[in-house]
């Protein structure tokens, strides 16, 4: 190979370098103020607040929610779940997928400006940098100097900041799955395990390195909702765009000077609307993937059209039809769908809640013989109740069978067992019935497993009693 094909195969291999892959340039968001980031602030509070607040809740001695995976079971403010119980769990997901559908149909990217972790994190993030390293230009300035003592200082405060937070957030994280209050004992006294540790620290390193190091890249190459969020898109989604037709010609101009006058549009081309987008991306260019929703740009272009004294909304949160001149809808079918669905799975979930008995009782025949015959002549047929006790204390069950007159429980314990909190105990039983008193071959009967302890709880299940084929003419 030549020295020429050389140099152009590594040109070649560069070119399709780049196009995989872009070289990332570090964004300096500036600070806003206006309607959209207090409402972004106040979000991240009251998100934050809940999530450091929560696990510290207590509720009839025990922490209010809890996900306790070794005794597999969840306590969700005085209501405690149990493996049995994951259709429950499985209709909270739905609830919440069914609503990131419908408010990303609705108001396109809400979601990703105000509520995301990664979003929430990362403006926590954010502010802590600026404390240390002040504005936009003296970032972009502390970045441009030489290393020095005062750079070092200024970072390493920066660094401790984040891996400070990062790990009260790591720590509270476990503490949703371990007892938080249990686990800050361990903590002290350096007594955490294995799990718990790894834990603390892999969310730590998450949370620092997503909030603090990736930032736009997660939303940008990593976050998949990003390329999917169109297929929700239609031309009445609320979205955060830049009116062409009012802003260009884009242009500067001296303060005082009517737009028309100088043959430009509204748009005085300061460019504050990328400087404060968290994405680096430039609004004016039109829809992108990249944009989160935050309404940033909004809040600082407000500010601008209030300074140079023209009308408010060159780029604001409007439909793709509104721009068009047309009449956004607001009642459309795909919101009317989602609406349903929400209605319907919350609806049925509350009074499956509601209606739900925290006991089980499966009911296992033995299959070895269809029945047998004692020396008295009866029918029995052999059984495996398992009960299961899905309420909090240990319970004692009275386990009752109804069916033909004749029929009759017998165990080496007798009806009544006791069963612990979340355990099943496999009972052996047998029924015996008088053949005169069964009518076909199989017969139905009811089992019923009541509470000694809380009468309230009851259950009945219903089983089959086989026996012969009945002589002609009984």
């Amino acid at each position: 190979m030549t020295d020429h094909q050389a140099s152009s195969a590594s040109a070649q291999a560069e070119a399709a370098e780049a196009t995989l892959y872009k070289k990332r340039d570090k964004i300096y968001p500036r600070e806003v103020n206006g309607v959209f980031a207090k409402l972004r602030n106040l979000t991240v509070v009251v998100l934050l607040g809940l999530y450091y607040l929560l696990p510290w809740i207590q509720m009839d001695g025990r922490q209010a929610l809890l996900f306790d995976l070794p005794a597999r079971k969840f306590h969700l403010f005085g209501l405690t779940l149990w493996p049995q119980d994951l259709i429950y769990l499985s209709a909270l997901l739905i609830i919440a997928a069914l609503s990131l559908f419908f408010f990303t149909a609705l108001a396109g990217r809400l979601w990703c400006g105000y509520a995301c972790p990664q979003t929430v994190w990362t403006e926590v993030f954010i502010i802590m940098e600026r404390w240390v390293e002040g504005s936009r230009q003296q970032q972009i300035k502390l970045d441009k100097e030489p290393a020095s003592l005062r750079r070092l200082r200024l970072r390493a405060t920066k660094q401790l900041l984040w891996i400070a937070f990062s790990l009260w957030t790591g720590f509270t994280f476990v503490g949703y799955f371990s007892p938080i209050r249990e686990l800050g004992q361990n903590l002290l006294a350096f007594n955490l395990g294995p799990w718990e540790t790894f834990w603390i620290f892999f969310y730590s390193f998450a949370t620092w390195g997503n909030a603090g190091m990736l930032r736009e890249q997660v939303c940008i190459y990593m976050c998949p909702y990003a390329r999917f969020q169109s297929a929700m898109f239609d031309r009445d989604t609320l979205l955060i765009a830049y009116d062409t037709g009012r802003g260009e010609p884009r242009g500067q101009r001296k303060r005082g000077v009517a737009a028309r006058q100088a043959g430009l549009g509204d748009c005085v081309d300061c460019g504050l609307c990328v400087q404060v987008c968290p994405t680096g991306i430039d609004i004016r260019e039109g829809l992108q993937y990249q944009c989160i929703g935050c309404a940033a740009c909004v809040d600082v272009c407000d500010e601008v059209m209030e300074k140079v004294g023209y009308p408010k909304g060159l780029v604001r949160y409007t439909t793709e039809r509104a721009l068009e001149g047309g009449t956004t809808h607001i009642l459309r079918p795909r919101i009317l769908l989602y609406s349903a669905g929400l209605l319907l799975i919350t609806v049925a979930l509350i009074v499956a809640i509601a209606l739900r008995t925290p006991i089980e009782l499966d009911i296992l025949r033995d299959r070895n013989t269809l029945y047998n015959e004692t020396s008295e002549g009866w029918i029995e047929n052999v059984y495996t109740l398992k009960l299961i006790n899905m309420v909090d204390q240990p319970q004692r069950f009275r386990v009752t069978v109804a069916g033909p007159t004749s029929l009759k429980l017998a165990s080496a314990e007798g009806n009544e067992f006791l069963v612990e909190s979340g355990a099943v105990r496999a009972v052996p039983v047998s029924l015996q019935a008088n053949p005169a008193d069964l009518a076909e071959r199989s017969t139905k009967i009811e089992f019923t497993m009541e509470s000694l302890d809380d009468p309230t709880i009851r259950l009945t299940r219903v089983g089959r009693f086989l026996g012969p084929a009945p002589q002609s003419g009984r």
